[in-house]
This record gives C-alpha cells, sequence and structure tokens, in this order.
C-alpha cells in the first residue's frame, strides 16, 4: 500500500460565516480520516454554497469537489465521479481551464481512476496537473508534488519503477524545502519511495525510509492516525519480504485496528491491510485464518468495484484454494470458475 495525497479545495472564496464553519468542521473530519463523518457535513456545505452563491459559483465547484473527495477516500467512486466532473465543468466555464481549483479537482479525478486501475484515464489528469501548478505555482511549490507523487504511485503500479523513482524524489524534495523534513506529507511520500524500493528488493535502502516515515507519521498525527497505519502496512510488507511473518503480523493487525476504528469494519480503507494479513496466513498454510479474511477483501472489492470487475480474480483465486485446503471443494470450485471468468477480462 502506498500513500495517497489527496486534496480538498480550500474554500478561499468562502465568505459566509455558516460555509466557513461548515469548511473548517470538514477540514478537520477530514485531516483525521473520518470520511464517513464528514460527508453529511460536505453535503451541508454545498447546499448552503448554492444558496447562498447561486448554482455556478466558484465556491459551489469547491463543494463538489470536497464532497467528491469525501466519497473517494470511501470507496464510493461512482458517487465520487459525477461530482468532480460537475466541479470541473464549472470551474473552467467560471475560470477558463487553467486555474488552482481545476488542477486539484483533475488530480483527485485521476485519483479515482488510479484507484480503479483505470491508469489511462488517470495519467493525463495527473500530468494536467503538473503543468497547471509549474505554471501557475512554480517548480518549487509545495502544491506540485502532490500530483508529482500520484503520478508515481500509477507508475508503480504500471510496473515502471524507472518512470516512478524520479517522480518520487522530486516530490520529496519539493515538499522537503516547502514544510520540513517532519511533515506528514513528507513521511507519506518517503514511504512510498520506501514501497518502491521493497518492491525492487532493495531492502537496505527502503528499511531507514520505512522507519523514519513512520516516525514522523506517529509523532505528528498520533499513534491511530490512518497515516500511521499505511506506514504500518508498508513496513510489514518488508517484514514479509525479508520473512519475519511474526513481525508482519503483528504490524498488520496493528494497522487493521486503526483503519477499522477509524472508517469502520469492511471499508475500501483496509481493502489492502486485509489482503495482506490473508496473503501472509495463506502462505504460511494457516487456511483457517486466511479464508474470512479472503471473504472479506472479496466482499469489500465487489462494492468498491462492482463484482463483474477483473481486479477481484486473484482474491478470489486464492479464496477458493484456501477453501479447497478446508475441504469446501463445491464452494471452492464456484470461487474458481468465477475467478477465471474474471480473469479473462485482465
Amino acid at each position: 500500500m502506498a500513500l495517497v495525497i489527496g486534496v480538498l479545495a480550500s474554500a478561499a472564496q468562502a465568505q459566509h460565516p455558516q460555509l466557513e464553519r461548515l469548511n473548517q468542521q470538514l477540514f478537520d473530519l477530514y485531516r483525521s480520516g473520518r470520511y464517513a463523518e464528514g460527508i453529511p457535513v460536505a453535503s451541508e456545505a454545498l447546499r448552503v454554497a448554492e444558496q447562498v452563491y447561486g448554482a455556478e459559483h466558484a465556491t459551489v465547484a469547491e463543494s463538489l469537489n470536497n464532497l467528491g473527495e469525501l466519497y473517494r477516500m470511501l470507496g464510493r467512486f461512482e458517487d465520487a465521479r459525477p461530482l468532480y466532473e460537475r466541479a470541473l465543468r464549472m470551474t473552467e466555464s467560471t475560470s477558463g481551464p487553467e486555474n488552482i481549483l481545476s488542477a486539484a479537482i483533475v488530480n483527485n479525478l485521476g485519483e479515482m481512476y488510479r484507484l480503479q486501475g483505470a491508469y489511462d484515464k488517470a495519467e493525463p489528469l495527473y500530468r494536467r496537473a503538473i503543468a497547471i501548478r509549474e505554471r501557475l505555482l512554480g517548480l518549487e511549490h509545495a502544491d506540485l508534488a502532490q500530483p508529482l507523487n500520484n503520478l508515481g504511485l500509477l507508475k508503480a503500479a504500471a510496473n515502471k519503477p524507472q518512470e516512478a523513482e524520479p517522480l518520487y524524489q522530486r516530490a520529496l524534495a519539493i515538499y522537503r524545502r516547502a514544510v520540513g523534513e517532519e511533515d506528514p506529507l513528507v513521511a507519506a511520500t518517503m514511504s512510498n519511495l520506501a514501497e518502491l524500493y521493497r518492491a525492487q528488493q532493495r531492502y537496505a535502502l527502503a528499511r531507514p525510509l520505512y522507519e523514519k516515515a513512520l516516525a514522523i507519521a506517529e509523532k505528528k498525527l498520533g499513534p491511530d492516525s490512518p497515516t500511521v497505519a499505511m506506514s504500518l502496512n508498508n513496513q510489514a510488507l518488508l517484514h514479509m519480504a525479508e520473512n519475519k511473518p511474526r513481525d508482519a503480523e503483528r504490524l498488520l493487525q496493528r494497522a487493521l485496528a486503526i483503519q477499522e476504528k477509524a472508517y469502520g469494519r469492511d471499508t475500501a480503507a483496509s481493502f489492502t491491510t486485509l489482503e495482506n494479513l490473508a496473503t501472509l496466513y495463506h502462505d504460511q498454510g494457516r487456511y483457517r485464518d486466511a479464508e474470512p479474511l479472503w471473504r472479506r477483501v472479496v466482499a469489500i472489492g465487489e462494492n468498491a468495484y462492482g463484482t463483474d470487475n477483473p481486479a477481484l480474480a486473484p482474491a478470489l483465486e486464492q479464496l477458493a484454494e484456501a477453501s479447497q485446503k478446508l475441504g469446501r471443494e463445491e464452494e471452492a470450485a464456484r470461487f474458481q470458475e468465477r475467478a477465471r471468468r474474471l480473469g479473462r477480462g485482465r
């Protein structure tokens, strides 16, 4: 798991006292990872913005983006997409195609597509966000690092590490200069770079980055922050690669507990941690521990991506194998057949 850096719009134009209060409440919930609690607040902010400023005002576009961002963070992509698209059309019609708000929206829309595996749709959106921010903010502005980091995530997921590494390094350098060494944004990008090194088996480079990223996140955000959970998950992957299953299990269980406390049980936020913990148990032959986790992974994937998404095939294959090992032959056969059918779409 890598750390995604999304953005809420600043709502800088909002002057209405009620809207300012709602936006501040929303930012506080977003920063603490309480996305579900933010939905009614963002919805009310959108209603107030439309009432105060009219349906086509830039502040309404900001509120649309913010509500879309919360849905994206919860894995509710079909709810997020029309909000992003409406916000983008609105800000382009009022302020032209290149403005700060449109850069935020296209970055977030790109994140949504990346999470769905639609890399061909995500990449041009990231590149557009980068180009706009370079032109409007300059080459060293902290906000430029955000789409650079996210494009790095895409390149890493597409198995293009040589393209991902310079993107992460450039983002990390910008953040260090802009916000200092011990900032959560530095930790997030540092963790992503470490994850890239781990995937390349460059463990000596990955380990100190993981450790420093976790230390920063715990110090700045607290031990129960969702960002800490992501760092724990990533460090657990290193332990798995180094054949330290007990250390990996301890970190993954702690990460899962944090995510479930923050978001609730079986949400998209815990998908990757559950998948990693299931894999750990599976590889150890602990099928009774692995099988219920694979079921949860499949259920979360179905809710987030749809029941016919080819991305479900690997988890279904693992669930089929675990079920077979536990003597559930008929059920295993059904899972395997479904995995084959979905796999043909990959």
